[in-house]
């Protein structure tokens, strides 16, 4: 039990254990200056794939957006499409595009649509493994905004 004015100064956990399984998560955020603390958009994503055969598949998604509405959004169409699909760019970008392409915009933020999906599909593809091409990391962010 910890005492007052005791400080943890690490966290030791065991290592993961190997299965066919592999369940992954992060948070991006993305930011007008380093000096503001607000997201223009933020992701946070939950990845459970399966890597038993020869192409990871999406075993569930869960996702939540910030920045984009007047409080957080929760991408469940997104989810509905990525679970049980492949884990490929592609099944990114269409889940993405479905989740917005409702997306009603306040005047001045139209922006913000096509930067969460680009976002999305970057931390989906971070999460599956996939590597970074060119195309994908137009953006730039500021070190320890994950």
């Amino acid at each position: 039990m910890l005492e007052q004015g005791d400080l943890i100064t690490a966290v030791e956990l065991p290592a993961p254990v190997r299965s066919a399984r592999t369940v992954r998560s992060t948070y991006r955020k993305i930011r007008d200056r380093a000096s503001f603390s607000f997201a223009l958009v933020s992701v946070a994503a939950v990845l459970d794939l399966d890597t038993s055969g020869p192409h990871p598949m999406i075993r569930s998604a869960h996702l939540a957006l910030g920045g984009v509405a007047h409080a957080p959004w929760r991408a469940r169409r997104a989810e509905e499409l990525l679970t049980g699909a492949p884990a490929t760019r592609e099944t990114f970008r269409a889940a993405a595009a479905a989740e917005l392409e409702q997306a009603r915009p306040v005047e001045g933020n139209e922006f913000k649509v096509t930067m969460a999906q680009g976002v999305m599909v970057s931390v989906l593809a971070e999460l599956a493994g996939l590597a970074e091409d060119a195309a994908e990391s137009e953006h730039s962010e500021e070190p320890g905004d994950e």
